[in-house]
């Protein structure tokens, strides 16, 4: 069998040429390991299409995270095979042009099941538990639980979660766990046994006291909470997002906050990131984060050997675990 080689660096030739579009790791040390037992060389761009470009023309394959790959990017790859995305998300990335190109597109979509969940169940708690406000009044000077009323037991809530995969699934337990009411819209379940109770988006934002956001970034989820269907959820209610930011349209969030329509909201990602801070500044009953909801230093190296052992299973010929199709 005869190979392709690249030229590596040093002027030492290696089987395979790998480059990471936009590196956000503390390292790639373990991208590397995994690379060098296919003797294949690992470069990292800047993060910029002209950078990867310079780098990755003559690429066997690419590990990317935010970088934009569009049809025009896809077509100037002549040796690419596959485009291994670090996350979950893969709403970067035309998955379609890189099916025209014959590239593989893989994403990691069980790598941070675990934070995620937890996060958007801290942020429920504190914003059910009114956390933020009473640690306010205490900094104030401020004493007893007036200000903090009313205040509900969870287990008589009822938790609606929009999508219920790996991580809704995941919260789905610890909501059960503390006795609180489950209800489930996915278009994609249908009733089974096992499963919460199935209802349409509607009838769940209708029924709903915590409503927790985990779906895709689609054409069809986009802007899904909007005014009309804000306004339709009970007065008091709270809202969480830890998904992806397009889903909830900000201003009209905003605007249910402060005409006390909605009792709380958490946001973990926003529509453009880093949001504008002066949009969100004395909003009330706002909780924030910084687009973390998936970290934990195990999450990072997880998603770092998953990402880089799909490059490697497609460059040996083989089937990769996480195939992404449109």
């Amino acid at each position: 069998m005869l190979w392709d080689y690249a030229i590596a660096s040093d002027g030492v030739m290696s089987r395979f040429k790998v480059v990471v579009t936009d590196q956000v790791f503390p390292s790639v040390d373990i991208e590397r390991r995994l690379l060098a037992e296919i003797d294949a060389e690992l470069k990292v761009a800047d993060g910029t299409v002209p950078g990867v470009l310079a780098l990755a023309a003559d690429a066997d394959g690419l590990l990317n995270t935010y970088l934009p790959i569009d049809a025009e990017l896809f077509g100037k790859l002549g040796r690419c095979k596959i485009v291994a995305r670090y996350g979950i998300g893969i709403d970067n990335i035309d998955v379609a042009a890189a099916s025209r190109a014959g590239i593989t597109v893989t994403n990691v979509p069980d790598y941070s099941v675990q934070e995620v969940a937890a996060h958007a169940l801290a942020m429920m708690l504190s914003l059910a538990r009114r956390l933020p406000l009473a640690d306010a009044l205490v900094r104030d000077g401020k004493w007893g639980i007036d200000q903090l009323r009313p205040l509900r037991r969870l287990s008589g809530l009822t938790f609606g979660l929009v999508g219920y995969g790996r991580i809704g699934r995941q919260l789905g337990l610890s909501i059960s766990a503390l006795g609180g009411n489950l209800l489930v819209h996915d278009p994609y379940l249908r009733p089974a046994d096992g499963l919460p109770t199935l209802v349409s988006l509607d009838e769940l934002v209708e029924r709903s006291d915590v409503i927790s956001i985990h779906a895709p970034a689609t054409p069809e989820t986009r802007g899904m909470f909007d005014a009309a269907r804000i306004s339709r959820m009970r007065r008091g209610a709270l809202l969480i997002n830890t998904s992806r930011g397009p889903l909830v349209v900000l201003a009209d969030l905003i605007e249910a906050l402060r005409s006390g329509h909605l009792g709380g909201a958490a946001l973990d990602v926003f529509e453009k990131e880093p949001p504008d801070a002066a949009r969100l500044r004395d909003v009330p009953n706002l909780l924030l984060s910084p687009h973390m909801a998936y970290y934990s230093e195990d999450s990072l190296k997880e998603s770092q050997h998953k990402a880089a052992t799909q490059v490697v299973k497609v460059l040996k010929g083989e089937a990769p675990d996480y195939p992404v199709r449109r």
